[in-house]
């Protein structure tokens, strides 16, 4: 692991903050989070109906964070690839480099194959479950240089997360890395939830009934190496988000990190 990483959490939650945590100590009914699970590719879905390609704003700083992928020859395998701002900007800055690009949802894919920067000779867009090995009958196993999980891994039941890790394992050269980036603990969006959206402890839905689970480092560190990786670095990112039109600039945190795969044995 890299020296300069640490676990020490970037803010000091306030006292008003931790007594609205602690006092959220009430879990959505059993049933109601397996009708959430039984629904999320369909919850998705409607997601990229309502929103279609406005909600989110292409990821130019990808090239910047992860800058691996932003020359020489490799191969991607972007898990939860949306509509495509992770990928697009990515295509257009390394000519060298060919994606493998799914999602969850069936909508999501369509927009991307209709997009008019999509290239099948430089990419290939599927619909797949992470959580299932649907992942390697459209990706070679040991063919990848790296995957990506840009704010993926939340969205996911935690029960799952290990899994999905591993299918992408699967696909990964040896030495291989998986890139990610996600919600930190603390983060702005998980202390705005008011009671009645808690699934778990730092899992939540939305009111769009996605779900969105924020990450300690020690969490993260735990998830990876049940799955067979190794840290290379991870650290907590602090960012801003500012509208000065709609007056709003709040604290953001996220979790950030690169993780190798082991050999198998």
């Amino acid at each position: 692991m890299a020296s300069n990483d640490t676990c020490t959490l970037p803010i000091t939650l306030s006292n008003e903050a931790q007594e609205f945590l602690a006092a959220d100590d009430v879990t959505l009914p059993e049933f109601k989070q397996e009708v959430l699970e039984k629904d999320a590719q369909k919850n998705w879905d409607k997601f990229y109906k309502r929103n279609t390609t406005l909600f989110y704003k292409d990821r130019h700083w990808t090239s910047r964070e992860f800058p691996e992928l932003s020359s020489g020859k490799c191969i991607l395998l972007e898990a939860g690839c949306g509509v495509g701002n992770f990928l697009f900007p990515l295509l257009d800055s390394n000519p060298d480099l060919f994606i493998y690009a799914c999602d969850f949802s069936p909508r999501a894919i369509d927009f991307v194959k209709n997009n008019e920067l999509y290239d099948d000779r430089r990419c290939k867009a599927f619909q797949c479950d992470i959580t299932s090995h649907e992942i390697t009958t459209n990706v070679p196993l040991s063919s990848v240089d790296f995957g990506s999980l840009i704010f993926v891994l939340s969205a996911i039941h935690p029960d799952k997360m290990v899994q999905a890790l591993k299918n992408i394992k699967q696909v990964l050269k040896p030495g291989g890395c998986v890139l990610v980036r996600d919600y930190g603990l603390y983060d702005h969006a998980m202390l705005r939830f008011k009671p009645g959206h808690k699934l778990a402890e730092n899992h939540y839905v939305r009111q769009d009934n996605t779900r969105a689970y924020y990450f300690s480092l020690e969490k993260l560190d735990e998830l990876f190496e049940v799955a067979g990786f190794v840290c290379i670095e991870r650290s907590y990112v602090q960012r801003r988000t500012v509208n000065k039109k709609e007056e709003i600039d709040v604290p953001r945190i996220f979790v950030q990190g690169r993780y190798q795969k082991v050999a198998d044995v």
